[in-house]
């Protein structure tokens, strides 16, 4: 059994309570999966921009997740950063995977003649399509650390577990990417026909 303890900075663990049930019973993970399963989904369909692909990466993060659980320990990091960092890496594999699939799709079209058309690459004018276009050309660390502060409500502490780095690396990744994101954004606007 895991003792209750504070972890740094932040009080304890609220989750920890039902990881320790579901290290006892596999099917009160339950609780854990129905508490995170929108914002894991959140967290990836932001950085994939497709349901399906966000579906499939939610499921491999709880199947990741329930297959490990008996390994969480609360050494300092809350089970949330825990369970994002498995999406995370479920996301880098996603994404590996689609670089993968591009690259194959494009030497498919070179090998036929075929050239990708432009006109695709092209957006739609409304503020939604404009954020979403700018969010996707930031480096994906800063990209990612966006989505799991606005979107997930993740600390920038929790944030450094999930990415591996410390807390004061997060905050500055942040500023430089809203600071990227804006510059971005108005740049975008200025050029957008009145």
């Amino acid at each position: 059994m895991i003792p209750l303890r504070r972890t740094t900075g932040s009080g304890p663990d609220p989750d920890l309570p039902d990881v320790i049930a579901a290290q006892r019973d596999r099917a009160a993970f339950g609780v854990l999966y129905r508490r995170y399963v929108e914002r894991v989904y959140g967290y990836a369909f932001h950085l994939l921009g497709d349901h399906h692909d966000a579906e499939d990466v939610t499921e491999r993060t709880f199947l990741a997740a329930l297959a490990a659980v008996d390994g969480f320990r609360d050494t300092g990091a809350s089970f949330r950063s825990w369970l994002f960092r498995i999406a995370h890496n479920q996301l880098a594999n996603e994404l590996r995977a689609r670089a993968r699939h591009q690259a194959d799709q494009l030497d498919g079209r070179i090998d036929h003649g075929i050239e990708p058309d432009p006109a695709g690459a092209v957006g739609e004018a409304d503020q939604a399509r404009r954020l979403r276009r700018a969010l996707a050309s930031l480096p994906e660390d800063r990209r990612q650390v966006l989505v799991l502060r606005f979107v997930d409500g993740l600390s920038a502490r929790e944030i450094g577990v999930v990415l591996g780095r410390s807390e004061g690396a997060v905050r500055v990744l942040q500023h430089r990417a809203l600071r990227a994101l804006a510059d971005m954004l108005d740049s975008d606007a200025g050029r957008r026909p009145v």
